[in-house]
């Protein structure tokens, strides 16, 4: 069944999928602000990484809206208020929103959008649901290893990267500070996760 698009649920669907990534793209922003505060520049590295991202997929979806270019779309939605100083807090919340993304919110999208016959929209909600998936995996990895005293630690040599000049450290941890750049140890990454993807 194709309806026109200014009659379709797509469309706010879409105008719902801009607010959300909006919105996030703030909110790890905020986030990577609290990790620099903290001196953990690889959690920053990683909230600004999904940022960006976020970015991309609120940019991605305003594009599909060009139709509707000129008009506003009235929207209801419920957006999550994440504020805490506690980082661990802030990466398990990006999991539970990221996971509800991929698992519930883009799915049904998808779904609506290709009965309604708008089948780019209807890709387009299923790739970034995969996309939010490893979000998730990411964001939930490094809380993991934050509460487990594991993100500048490992049970046995490891390689470490330093993000600021690319100094390789080996050892169960990294240094306090490069040797080289003389950055402090937060700007340390396991040397095999430099693409900070999942």
């Amino acid at each position: 069944m194709t309806i026109h698009f200014d009659d379709s649920r797509t469309r706010a669907n879409l105008m719902r999928a801009f607010a959300g990534e909006s919105q996030a793209r703030n909110r790890y922003t905020f986030a990577a602000a609290l990790a620099d505060k903290n001196q953990l520049r690889v959690a920053a590295d990683v909230f600004r990484l999904t940022a960006a991202q976020e970015k991309e997929h609120a940019e991605i979806f305003y594009d599909l809206l060009a139709a509707s270019a000129g008009q506003t779309i009235h929207i209801d939605g419920g957006y999550p208020v994440n504020l805490s100083m506690d980082l661990t807090v802030l990466l398990d919340t990006a999991v539970h929103n990221e996971t509800e993304e991929a698992e519930d919110v883009y799915p049904a999208f998808s779904a609506v959008a290709r009965e309604e016959g708008f089948q780019r929209a209807a890709d387009v909600f299923a790739a970034i649901a995969r996309i939010e998936k490893t979000h998730a995996e990411r964001f939930g990895r490094y809380a993991a290893l934050l509460k487990d005293d594991g993100l500048f630690s490992a049970s046995m040599d490891t390689r470490w990267l330093c993000l600021n000049c690319g100094h390789i450290h080996t050892g169960a941890q990294p240094p306090a500070m490069c040797p080289v750049c003389r950055h402090d140890q937060g700007h340390f990454i396991r040397a095999d996760w430099t693409d900070l993807s999942c």
